[in-house]
């Protein structure tokens, strides 16, 4: 049920409420927040908003920086890290104007609500559904120094492999065997079970934890499928829930993709399927895997256009250490059912008529989720609206493991891009489904390829230890 102003005043009352805390979203997909005193808070504040300067979060040039935000009353929830009492909200930012406000098209929440009316306005669907899978680590200590005298980075787990000769206990997880493992190893059990609850408070519904792969601390969140700029806001939510929650328990927590070398890397990968009247787009007894033939036309546009998806789904360095062979993570382009060395998965156990779907496995959580989902859900509307068949351009559907092809037929799949700079150039060269119905407007694009350009050019100045260990005694 939609929340109205009383509704907020009443919350604020009803829980003692003395800070109403204002989360908005900068280009790179981070939380900035400004709190007022919950007093303060009127039906002024959700006409008027709160002034911000837009261009220090990355969207707008210093001249026209004046925005306002405005919140969303039904995004309201009490903040559970907070001593003092404090209601949080997120919402919408508006370009200041006369007569009337209007919203910022760069804004993440504008973007992901103007590609849901685009997908209405097309008349394919009304709700787009999505899962995303939260995999992230859980350290007891983790340090960096990025200096002229010192470039380095550190992590611990207590049980880790690395600790075998000093825990003290024998609770040592062998490398690449946490999959699943139960107490006294996991032993973060009673950490994430309240980061669980914590996102039930928020009514954030939860299918699952469980330990992932890497003996290092992997772990892995799961929500329940949901409408995709509900679930945008949610997954601001989930990572700021997963990281206060580790604060508490004396843990750090990453979503960095690859943060240990030769361990499995940590992906968001994105479930979805469209329903239109209510009724499931995807779902055909007589398509492949039981997907109907739209669908396929939508995974044909994922596939077609995801060079430059990977820009916004994979915008880190980081990223695409995370997406090489032997680590479960997918490298190909293509679609399969239970495959997981490709980049589309379609999961046999989904067979209900309103759960087929497939998900897009190369995504990871340093994404912008507002960014990522709009994207996503934009070039699945190409495929369909261009029906671009997968299995007629040679994307699958491959039933086998990718991974143990001789290497001459290896070397005829199409890849992903294998660094941010290529995924950059993918994104300049093909980003018109982007930009279809002013979903995308075309200077965000601009600045946010700028932004990352500039990121790199700083990356690449700086030496690392792998480059000592290589090149030192040379």
């Amino acid at each position: 049920m939609a929340k109205s102003v009383q509704d907020i005043i009443a919350l604020i009352k009803e829980n003692g409420i003395k800070m109403v805390d204002f989360k908005m979203v900068d280009i790179n997909g981070q939380y900035r927040h400004v709190t007022i005193p919950a007093e303060n808070f009127s039906e002024d504040t959700m006409k008027s908003g709160i002034g911000f300067d837009a261009s220090n979060y990355g969207y707008a040039v210093v001249e026209k920086s004046d925005m306002v935000f405005i919140p969303d009353p039904d995004t309201a929830v009490i903040d559970p890290f907070c001593s003092i009492p404090t209601l949080s909200m997120t919402g919408n930012a508006m370009i200041i104007d006369n007569p009337v406000n209007r919203p910022l098209a760069q804004y993440p929440r504008n973007i992901v609500l103007a590609a849901e009316q685009y997908m209405k306005d097309c008349g394919v669907a009304d709700t787009m559904l999505i899962l995303p899978e939260f995999e992230f680590y859980l350290f007891d200590q983790v340090g960096w120094n990025v200096s002229p005298d010192n470039v380095s980075a550190s992590v611990d787990a207590q049980q880790s492999y690395w600790n075998s000769d000093i825990s003290g206990n024998g609770v040592i997880v062998p490398k690449q065997k946490n999959y699943h493992i139960a107490k006294p190893f996991d032993v973060t059990y009673e950490c994430r079970s309240e980061m669980c609850m914590h996102m039930a408070d928020a009514g954030i519904e939860i299918n699952y934890h469980h330990p992932e792969v890497a003996a290092s601390g992997q772990f892995e969140i799961e929500p329940q499928l949901g409408k995709m700029s509900k679930m945008a806001d949610n997954t601001m939510w989930i990572k700021y829930i997963i990281r206060n929650t580790a604060l508490k328990y004396g843990k750090t927590a990453t979503f960095m993709p690859k943060p240990i070398a030769g361990e499995a890397g940590s992906g968001m990968h994105v479930h979805m399927l469209l329903l239109k009247d209510g009724k499931p787009v995807f779902s055909d007894d007589n398509g492949y895997a039981n997907l109907s033939e739209t669908a396929h036309y939508f995974m044909g546009g994922l596939l077609k256009h995801i060079g430059s998806l990977c820009a916004l789904t994979n915008p880190s360095t980081n990223s695409f250490k995370r997406l090489i062979p032997g680590f479960e993570a997918p490298v190909t382009v293509g679609y399969a059912t239970s495959n997981r060395s490709a980049v589309i998965r379609i999961p046999a156990y989904a067979k209900a008529p309103e759960k087929r779907r497939f998900e897009l496995r190369n995504p990871d959580a340093t994404c912008n989720p507002y960014f990522c989902f709009a994207a996503i859900l934009m070039a699945g509307l190409d495929g369909i609206k261009n029906k671009i068949d997968p299995h007629a351009n040679g994307w699958g559907p491959y039933d086998f493991n990718l991974f143990n092809l001789p290497e001459e037929e290896k070397a005829k799949l199409q890849g992903l891009p294998t660094s941010l700079d290529s995924a950059l150039d993918a994104l300049e060269a093909d980003h018109d489904y982007l930009t279809a119905g002013g979903v995308f407007p075309e200077e965000l694009l601009k600045n946010f390829i700028k932004s990352k350009r500039a990121e790199l050019a700083e990356m690449a100045k700086i030496p690392t230890p792998a480059e000592f260990d290589k090149y030192y005694n040379l």
